[in-house]
């Protein structure tokens, strides 16, 4: 495997930036080419599903070095396929391109021109990662056993999200197996997370609304139905669920981040309502901590005379790495990059990806990837700060070019014997 990531390399120019790429996938050019890319995502980002400029700008790049682009698929969503000299399945990898309704608090040349909206959790990076993947796969097309697909995904960050718009549109068609990556500003750079079996959680919303016939007086709560009162009982009641009714062996978290109820200081509204998710690392408990959401908020509203409506979104799974795949993706690390590059997961997070929606339907793994290497770097997903060490997406460019080159190859040669 070593040899393969030894002799990748991209070969094209790309105006404005018009750099030679006639070198080694680790030579500078190639290098300032992805971060001029990054920058320029990262400083017009866009909501999710309105991607139409970072859609357009990944289209153009893409083809402006021969590749055929396809779509768009969920509105602004495109891939690619690299067809290799060599008969074999198709796998695909997978980037997301939206950016999150928040403001970019950086001092840097490239900060967001868009105010309100900012790259700060790394869209911009995978994005421009899976065009140096597609790049240097599209150089080696000699070597692939088969097909790659590179799909940009819209409305990571939305819900619901872009993954199953993109299922519905047929991204998946004839796919076998899919890998993404995720910038981890926990890890440093060059550092590559990897975990095999659940590695994010599921995330689903709720909200529960208490509602009373009329309003009354704080003085004489007896004679009224107290809304909040009762919401604040429910919510207690919510809070220890977990552990109670799920398995206390299986990680789950249960979160409310919004309560809305009335204006006065005297007067008891006749509405309440509050919010938040639930999380859980099986699917099966999620549907445990669903139900008990709703029965306790029911049956509590009903012995204290309110009505309650409760409301469910359905989010991500979680996500659930494929064993093998991960070990195609260790092994080419190790003869890439040595094993001290590997990080081993402990622990899934208990954030969500909407690349779950996609191991539905086929095996994945998703791999963290290390983008620290200063305290500008250090800031944490979300954070108005976040920022990436850049030297890290050439890098991993060509780990990713590389380890879907392997599982063709495996996957070739497991069909043979």
């Amino acid at each position: 495997m070593s040899s393969i990531a030894d002799t990748l390399e991209v070969k094209g120019t790309l105006d404005p930036i018009a750099l030679n790429l006639d070198q080694h996938a680790n030579s500078p050019s190639f290098q300032t080419l992805l971060t001029g890319i990054r920058r320029h995502i990262h400083a017009n980002p866009e909501i999710g599903l309105a991607e139409f400029e970072t859609s357009r700008f990944i289209r153009s790049t893409l083809e402006k070095f021969g590749l055929v682009v396809s779509g768009p698929l969920a509105t602004t969503g495109l891939y690619v396929d690299i067809v290799g000299n060599y008969p074999g399945p198709i796998v695909a990898y997978r980037a997301d391109i939206d950016a999150l309704p928040i403001e970019d608090a950086k001092s840097v040349p490239y900060k967001s021109c868009n105010p309100g909206l900012a790259h700060l959790c790394g869209h911009d990076a995978h994005t421009t990662m899976a065009i140096g993947t597609a790049l240097l796969l599209n150089a080696h097309r000699d070597i692939i056993h088969g097909t790659v697909r590179v799909f940009f995904q819209p409305n990571e960050e939305g819900m619901p999200s872009g993954a199953p718009l993109m299922i519905k549109d047929g991204v998946l068609k004839d796919v076998v197996a899919v890998y993404a990556s995720h910038v981890d500003p926990t890890l440093k750079s060059g550092i590559y997370g990897l975990m095999t079996g659940a590695v994010t959680a599921s995330a689903d919303r709720f909200r529960i609304r208490v509602v009373s016939g009329s309003t009354g007086h704080s003085a004489r709560p007896h004679q009224a139905t107290d809304t909040i009162w009762i919401a604040t009982q429910i919510m207690i009641a919510m809070y220890q669920l977990v552990g109670r009714v799920s398995d206390a062996r299986k990680p789950a978290v249960i979160s409310i981040c919004r309560l809305l109820a009335g204006e006065a200081y005297n007067v008891i509204p006749a509405e309440a309502e509050f919010g938040g998710t639930f999380r859980c690392t099986e699917n099966g408990e999620r549907e445990v901590i669903k139900t008990k959401i709703e029965q306790t908020a029911v049956r509590l509203g009903r012995v204290y005379g309110a009505e309650v409506v409760v409301d469910f979104d359905y989010g991500s799974p979680p996500v659930v790495n494929d064993g093998g795949l991960i070990s195609v993706l260790r092994e080419t690390i190790q003869d890439s990059l040595g094993p001290d590059a590997i990080y081993n997961i402990p622990i899934p997070s208990m954030g969500a990806e909407d690349f779950a929606h996609y191991l539905d339907h086929v095996p994945g793994a998703l791999i963290r990837v290390g983008t620290c290497n200063s305290p500008e770097t250090s800031h944490v997903l979300h954070d108005s700060n976040f920022d990436i060490d850049e030297s890290v997406l050439s890098t991993s460019a060509r780990l990713l070019a590389t380890t879907l080159i392997n599982l063709l190859k495996k996957q070739a040669h497991s069909v043979t014997n």
